[in-house]
């Protein structure tokens, strides 16, 4: 199985969606995952509304898809993407797809693409409806990567124990992640951890990580203001955070576990 870094991905951007002003953090942020052999923005591109797109796609090499409104009322652009996508996953030339959208519409060609094995990230606004984020394998929000985002304090709850039963934090089916409160966060973390717990309650925050993202696919440290989950549980006083030594002095392996009640 290929890392993150060797795969191949099919960039594709819903422009009727998507505004310019987030490319440079789009592209930066897609070589976190890959190299995108496929970069295509996909819009009605005699429509005035789109003409800010055009330096940014002269800039970053991406290919513009034109597709005429046929229709009052009908996105042709999404049907477009939607073929396009289908048409890459059959040449058997990516290992997978970034879509950038905040529609709701292309909720199952993400499903389609999981099932013929690709990895599908997903970036979208924070209006974007639960069930296209959650149908991608990792979903980012692009006022995360946007330098004039506002970002959020990190997050900070009282020591006090949790009990396990109250640890288990379903959000609502309609919420995303990002907008969960940092006493609802802390005790998201708080039942992974104790599922990947080791005997002495110690878990790998490595895996908690993969588990949090196989959860819900939007869950990011950047949306609480903090560059990764390790500090975002560090900045929780619930946990207490142990940096282990591996042979390589560079690298560090982090454990987590909350905090005992005295």
């Amino acid at each position: 199985m290929k890392s993150y870094e060797d795969q191949r991905l099919a960039l594709l951007i819903d422009a009727d969606n998507i505004s310019y002003k987030y490319i440079k953090s789009i592209i930066g942020e897609v070589a976190n995952y890959g190299t995108p052999t496929y970069k295509r923005i996909y819009g009605d591109w005699t429509q005035p509304t789109l003409s800010g797109w055009k330096p940014a796609l002269l800039e970053n090499a991406i290919t513009p898809v034109q597709q005429y409104s046929y229709t009052t009322g009908k996105n042709s652009t999404d049907s477009a993407l939607i073929i396009d996508a289908m048409d890459i996953l059959y040449s058997q030339r990516v290992d997978g797809f970034c879509i950038v959208s905040s529609d709701s519409d292309f909720t199952r060609l993400a499903v389609r693409l999981r099932e013929a094995g690709m990895t599908v990230i997903g970036m979208g606004e924070k209006k974007t409806p639960n069930a296209f984020i959650s149908a991608c394998e990792r979903f980012i929000y692009l006022e995360v990567l946007n330098p004039s985002a506002t970002a959020k304090a990190p997050v900070r709850t009282e020591t006090t124990r949790v009990d396990p039963e109250a640890a288990r934090v379903e959000p609502d089916a309609n919420k995303n992640v990002a907008n969960l409160d940092p006493d609802s966060v802390s005790r998201l973390i708080a039942s992974v951890a104790e599922d990947a717990a080791d005997e002495d309650g110690w878990a790998f925050l490595g895996k908690v990580g993969n588990i949090l993202n196989k959860l819900h696919p939007d869950f990011d440290a950047r949306n609480y203001g903090c560059r990764n989950l390790t500090q975002l549980v560090a900045s929780i006083p619930n946990f207490a955070v142990d940096e282990r030594q591996t042979a390589d002095p560079h690298v560090k392996l982090v454990y987590i576990r909350e905090k005992r009640a005295r």
